[in-house]
């Protein structure tokens, strides 16, 4: 099953906690995952979804779950 991970440039680098519409669905965003993103500004999160109830037109609603702080960076450990 493949991750999908969601960097703050693809979010448009927002600053305030909140909702989002984009392509994908509803995106709501943390002061916390902010923090971190302010921290490690290319951290890329793992995108979690959940859908809205049967009779809503909302769409998906999206939330961030575990991070990356190097998403391009070489693996934490090397195996002999």
């Amino acid at each position: 099953m493949p991750v999908n991970k969601i960097t703050w440039d693809r979010v448009g680098r927002v600053t305030e906690p909140g909702r989002y519409m984009y392509t994908f669905g509803w995106l709501t965003i943390t002061a916390d995952d902010l923090e971190i993103w302010k921290q490690y500004p290319d951290a890329a999160f793992t995108l979690l979804g959940h859908h809205a109830e049967a009779d809503s037109f909302v769409g998906e609603e999206f939330h961030l779950g575990a991070f990356d702080i190097a998403p391009q960076g070489p693996p934490p450990f090397t195996t002999h």
